[in-house]
């Protein structure tokens, strides 16, 4: 079984599911020298914030006891300090990473781990560092209301706000128009940068912006969205929860009505 030799934060997971030790009636990450159970393969998580930590994925899951319960990671922010909750955000996306770098992208040979976020080729020497997928999120307000829509990969019935991934060649803001006239059939302005939050579902960053409606009727893409509509603050629907950036937009909107 694989050690740190020094104490440090276990981050465990199986597929998306973090591992967390039970205390009376709260959550913790395990901390300690050794692993709480066997693992093979870890992978250091950058600790200049203080909690040194290591990560590494379980081949199977630990059957649930009086000590130890498996958690979705977005879940675990209810029940985790919001540091553990980021740390363990980075670690699941330093796992995606290590388990989608195993060849070399260029000629296929095997690669080495050189440091925490670097990996090289032995044979052609290309380096492969982790890969940050950049997506925008827009609020897009209409006099007294703001769009909500509901996505069709979304866990759950709440409504949130159009995003999308940035595609090669596009400045955010234009990415922004793009989205939006593709997802919606509207046009915007008065495009303003507001926030960003890493995103680690799988490895994301998440960059917040604000809108104004110009023109133009909702004509929802039907294949992304499954509904869409105008809300004022005294109609909304069931929205993000706090984790989110969007959540975040819509809660900033609100205080400023």
């Amino acid at each position: 079984m694989e050690t740190s030799n020094k104490l440090c934060y276990w981050f465990l997971f199986y597929k998306d599911q973090l591992l967390l030790q039970k205390e009376n009636d709260t959550y913790t990450i395990p901390y300690g020298e050794n692993p709480p159970v066997p693992v093979s393969h870890t992978l250091e998580v950058d600790y200049r914030d203080g909690l040194p930590a290591r990560t590494a994925e379980l081949d199977t899951p630990v059957e649930g006891n009086d000590r130890y319960v498996h958690m979705g990671l977005r879940a675990s922010w209810d029940y985790i300090s919001r540091a553990c909750y980021e740390k363990a955000g980075k670690a699941y996306q330093l796992l995606y990473w290590d388990s989608h770098s195993r060849f070399c992208p260029v000629c296929g040979t095997p690669t080495v781990q050189t440091t925490s976020i670097t990996k090289q080729c032995p044979s052609c020497k290309h380096e492969i560092y982790p890969t940050i997928s950049a997506a925008m999120i827009v609020l897009i307000r209409k006099e007294d209301s703001i769009l909500l829509v509901h996505a069709r990969n979304f866990r759950g019935t709440f409504h949130g706000l159009v995003a999308g991934f940035l595609e090669v060649g596009e400045t955010l803001e234009e990415c922004v128009r793009r989205e939006v006239r593709e997802e919606t059939g509207l046009e915007v302005d008065n495009i303003t940068y507001f926030g960003n939050q890493p995103w680690p579902y799988p490895s994301g960053l998440m960059v917040g912006f604000v809108a104004d409606y110009v023109s133009g009727e909702i004509k929802l893409q039907d294949e992304e969205l499954s509904s869409g509509a105008f809300y004022t603050k005294d109609n909304l629907p069931e929205i993000p929860r706090k984790l989110s950036l969007a959540r975040k937009l819509i809660d900033w909107w609100l205080d400023h009505q």
